[in-house]
């Protein structure tokens, strides 16, 4: 880059939302031509900045500057008048009208719109950026990948030069990811300046060119991609060094113990959401479920832990203090989890689902522990070693093992949600996305929990989003598509194309 040209920068930008600071005295320059990442862990602001670039919130302190020139942006109208567009994790656009109609939708016109010579011009930026799509489709026919490329396009038609995408492969495969960054460096070579905001530290070293740091609210510094790795960038994200190994060891005397056979079931509208599962977990050994979000993953698991009715097939445990097989079908969730089959499933809504918000923790504790008939009134000690252990061994961030868990924030109520699970010493232990919205650190020590349980011979299904977390930490990965199975590979032997494209099949078509 001979000629750097500052296509916008901040200078002591702040932000606060009542007494939470989002964003303190942050400097940042975006360069035209370049795509510049935004890094850090859930919380540190990155959001909420590039928000104030866009005109969604209006900074308290600070200056931005377009072109060199000290600018005021109070609402996205602002924004794009200097030629700024963002796309949002959530799209908006309207299912029943063609990606032609969204793009042109609220673009004023002078007569009657001519929706043909309008999708013309479209299909002009399509080309000339890489985009593959139908402009006559509907909204509502689209894969998700293809939502995100009808808002791209959206704001590149109506000339932005700016662009920022928040978190933009947070919901696509590996190939729609290869794609969209195939696209963005088209963009780029057309003079385009690009900011991502992401945590993905493998997508930030393959398609940026500088990385900006954010921590805290507060700006580290800016990097050029060349010359960092994942271990730098993990040290400015969080201040410190931080191993990013997950030791997977080799599962050992594993047995049989949960045997899924032909499982359907169908959701309140009567569509099957689950056809025709078979599947054996092990124990001493981690399972991965992959799949694109929404593709029957949540079902699978309630329907073991028998919150979700079957039409069809069965579902047995081979208890090891018994030696017996039980049919989980005809018990009830209770009698599921004292035979020690524990579901951690980790929602949007994580108070909503499995904590009461104005008991403290050590009571959530109790909640798991003590419906087994102790007096919940004399057995206080027992949760409370339990409840201290796991703000100690997770870095729980709380006054005492005596506040109230709605005072926690997301990311440490999840920490209290998964501990919980893993210390009632379960036989099968299934857990779903357990380190969404956590920070790197806490990520690792769940990952290390989960292989200590594994090596003391639990058998464990989890759910991810992360496929590279998905191929360190597994044995072996489940492929979910549309309800059924399209693949079961061997974690240590399989890439996250092989990945991607199972994601992508039709599920039922390759059982393994």
């Amino acid at each position: 880059m001979a000629n750097i040209v500052p296509a916008i920068e901040l200078k002591g930008i702040s932000k606060h939302f009542g007494s939470v600071m989002a964003n303190k005295n942050v400097d940042l320059t975006v360069n035209k031509g370049e795509i510049l990442a935004i890094l850090g862990e859930n919380g540190s602001g990155k959001t909420t900045l590039m928000n104030m670039i866009s005109g969604i919130y209006y900074p308290d302190e600070g200056q931005i500057f377009i072109d060199g020139k000290e600018v005021t942006i109070r609402s996205p109208k602002d924004a794009f008048d200097y030629k700024i567009g963002m796309i949002h994790q959530h799209f908006k656009l309207i299912d029943v009208f063609t990606a032609a109609e969204n793009i042109v939708l609220g673009i004023e016109e002078k007569g009657r719109y001519d929706i043909k010579k309008a999708t013309a011009e479209i299909q002009k930026t399509c080309d000339k950026f890489g985009f593959v799509i139908d402009l006559n489709k509907k909204i509502y026919e689209m894969s998700v990948s293809e939502k995100q490329t009808v808002e791209i396009i959206k704001v590149l038609y109506r000339g932005a030069d700016i662009l920022i995408l928040d978190e933009p492969t947070a919901v696509l495969t590996p190939q729609e990811i290869t794609k969209l960054f195939a696209v963005l460096k088209n963009m780029r070579e057309h003079g385009k300046s690009i900011v991502i905001i992401t945590h993905k530290l493998n997508e930030v070293l393959e398609v940026s060119d500088r990385v900006s740091v954010l921590r805290k609210g507060e700006y580290i510094g800016t990097i050029n991609t060349a010359e960092a790795d994942a271990n730098s960038l993990t040290q400015m994200m969080v201040g410190k060094k931080v191993t990013l190994n997950i030791d997977r060891t080799e599962p050992e005397n594993s047995v049989d113990r949960l045997k899924v056979e032909g499982i359907n079931c169908r959701n309140r509208e009567g569509q099957f959401v689950l056809h025709d599962i078979s599947f054996t977990a092990k124990s001493g050994e981690i399972l991965g479920i992959a799949g694109i979000s929404g593709s029957g993953q949540r079902e699978l698991l309630e329907a073991i832990a028998g919150l979700q009715k079957l039409d069809s097939g069965d579902i047995f445990y081979m208890d090891p203090e018994t030696g017996k097989t039980e049919d989980l079908r005809n018990k009830t969730p209770m009698q599921i989890r004292q035979l020690g089959v524990r579901l951690s499933f980790v929602p949007e809504d994580r108070l909503g689902m499995g904590l009461v918000g104005n008991m403290d923790i050590i009571d959530n504790m109790m909640l798991r522990s003590y419906r087994k008939g102790h007096s919940a009134f004399l057995e206080r000690k027992e949760p409370k070693n339990l409840a201290e252990r796991i703000i100690k061994d997770l870095e729980v961030i709380t006054p005492d093992a005596h506040t109230p868990v709605r005072r926690l924030s997301g990311g440490n109520v999840q920490k209290v949600l998964v501990g919980r699970e893993i210390a009632s010493s379960p036989t099968v232990l299934m857990v779903a996305y357990p380190v969404r919205g956590l920070d790197i650190n806490s990520s690792y020590t769940i990952y290390n929990l989960l292989n200590e349980q594994k090596k003391s011979g639990v058998s464990i299904i989890f759910v991810g989003e992360d496929l590279d977390v998905l191929i360190e930490l597994c044995d072996r990965i489940m492929v979910i598509s549309s309800g059924g199975i399209s693949g079961i590979v061997d974690a240590r032997t399989t890439t996250k194309e092989e990945l991607g494209i199972l994601m992508t099949t039709s599920g039922g078509e390759k059982n393994g």
